[in-house]
């Protein structure tokens, strides 16, 4: 098993799940966002997605008869200002990787997706049915994968499945993963520092058309997502058909929402300030993941946004530089 961009944030994690399933797994990854220790020991080849060659070299190295595709960049805001890198990496990386898979004739892709595919949402909870009108290049980047997996199967036999993700969230219940971006994008991550003397949370837009003024969004534990991979690809191996499942817990949860659960869980005020709405973040996304749910099996185990916030804590306080934090004696 191939993972590509395994030594970040979700594809640790899935790498960390796909072993203790009793997969051998190989890690590609240039750890421009990765880091070495994420790996958990486990082999780790560097190199650019792009570089059809080397990704060629690593199948073969590797022995993989699937690959686990996470190297994307995934920054909404960037790649509004920048759609010409996005492009370039989330676009030509995943293509050079299909590329290297047909040629060493490795049939088996998943895919991570996104639910910024869908734009701003005409229904929620959001179907995998719904139009994919994404309303940033990210999302469009993601759904141009998406539109050519079907090539690639008519083409060379790769069958994929793509997992739309919805808000990755929590961190490893045993503590050796975590959540570590330099500088940090995600909600929670970025409430903790507010809330131990960082600069203050911002607050993205107060004037959506929410409960509360808020973004809505639905908070998926990266563990669970995990689990999702690993059944996908238990589908693929047992001669399953391509298909598209979204990924998430159903239930959405506001940015003042989330700043209530770490209070909760850390016993501090996060301090905030308001800002302008970010360019390209639609008002409201929540999945349905009945499909998932009816054809995989796959129904969340920590779903609850608490228990998101609590593991992603007790990673936090433990790794307050993570990982480049130095591990207490005694």
């Amino acid at each position: 098993m191939l993972v590509t961009g395994g030594a970040g944030y979700i594809g640790s994690h899935t790498a960390k799940a796909l072993r203790q399933a009793g997969y051998r797994v190989v890690i590609y990854d240039n750890l421009s966002a990765g880091h070495r220790d994420a790996a958990l020991g486990a082999p780790l080849i560097e190199g650019d997605i792009r570089d059809v060659d080397a990704v060629r070299r690593a199948l073969r190295d590797s022995g993989a008869s699937a690959v686990m595709h996470f190297a994307a960049w995934l920054v909404v805001s960037d790649s509004v200002s920048d759609p010409i890198g996005y492009y370039r990496n989330n676009v030509g990386g995943a293509l050079a990787t299909l590329e290297a898979m047909a040629a060493e004739q490795c049939r088996q892709f998943i895919f991570s997706s996104t639910c910024a595919v869908y734009g701003e949402p005409l229904e929620t909870p959001i179907r995998e049915t719904n139009p994919t009108l994404p309303v940033n290049a990210y999302g469009q980047t993601k759904l141009a994968i998406e539109h050519a997996l079907p090539h690639f199967e008519r083409a060379y036999g790769i069958r994929s499945i793509r997992l739309r993700y919805f808000n990755a969230a929590g961190a490893d219940p045993d503590g050796e993963l975590g959540e570590d971006h330099s500088p940090e994008i995600h909600a929670i991550p970025r409430a903790f520092d507010a809330a131990s003397g960082g600069a203050p949370f911002e607050i993205f837009g107060e004037d959506y058309s929410t409960p509360d003024g808020t973004c809505l969004r639905d908070y998926i534990h990266v563990t669970d997502l995990a689990d999702a991979h690993l059944r996908a690809l238990r589908r693929l191996e047992s001669d399953g058909a391509s298909t598209t499942y979204n990924v998430g817990t159903e239930c959405p949860s506001s940015v003042r929402d989330v700043l209530a659960a770490v209070e909760r869980v850390t016993g501090r005020t996060v301090a905030r300030t308001s800002a302008p709405r970010r360019p390209g973040d639609p008002a409201v996304l929540f999945a349905s993941a009945e499909r998932i749910r009816a054809e995989l099996g796959w129904t969340p185990r920590r779903p609850e946004l608490d228990t998101i916030v609590s593991d992603a804590w007790k990673w936090h306080e433990a790794h307050p530089r993570g990982f480049r934090s130095v591990p207490a004696v005694g």
